[in-house]
């Protein structure tokens, strides 16, 4: 890979990183119908930035910043073997530099930081439909867990079941 280097964010970054969120969300909007039409947000990125419980990552090649990704630290369920596990999101390399191995690179260092903090446990969301993702994340080690399902109820529907 060419002089790349993974390190953390800056918040005088945050333009750069705000952009890669249009980049994510324009990316999954095929897969997610319920999405919000016109510009939306899934992180609090400068709060992502500021927390001890998260790390954000660049991934930088010649002085451009050209992907990122992020570990959060949240408390598992009482049910599960883990009191803590490391939640991974904002996973994003700009289209020209895909392929390249940037997405394993930003993985592989957001998991040293993670069993870093004494984490056991590392998980992530991505899209059924999604296979390029899920490739790079089968190839970086994660597994299948559990499938999300869901279905719309009309208005039809609403309507009917409402006196009940």
């Amino acid at each position: 890979m060419e002089n790349l280097i993974v390190r953390k964010a800056e918040i005088d970054e945050i333009d750069v990183l705000l952009e890669f969120e249009q980049g994510i969300i324009k990316a999954e909007r095929p897969f997610d119908s319920t999405l919000k039409e016109g510009e939306i947000h899934y992180y609090d990125l400068a709060g992502l930035i500021k927390s001890p419980e998260s790390e954000v990552l660049v991934a930088v090649i010649d002085d451009e910043i050209v992907g990122s990704g992020y570990a959060q630290i949240r408390k598992a369920d009482d049910y599960l073997q883990h009191e803590r596990f490391a939640y991974l999101g904002f996973m994003y390399v700009k289209p020209e530099r895909r392929g390249r191995g940037v997405i394993r690179q930003i993985l592989e260092a957001l998991k040293k930081w993670s069993v870093s903090r004494g984490v056991t446990e590392i998980r992530l969301e991505v899209y059924n439909e999604n296979a390029a993702a899920i490739k790079a994340y089968e190839k970086a080690g994660f597994k299948a867990n559990l499938i999300e399902m869901r279905m719309a109820v009309a208005e039809d529907d609403q309507r009917k079941f409402a006196g009940r």
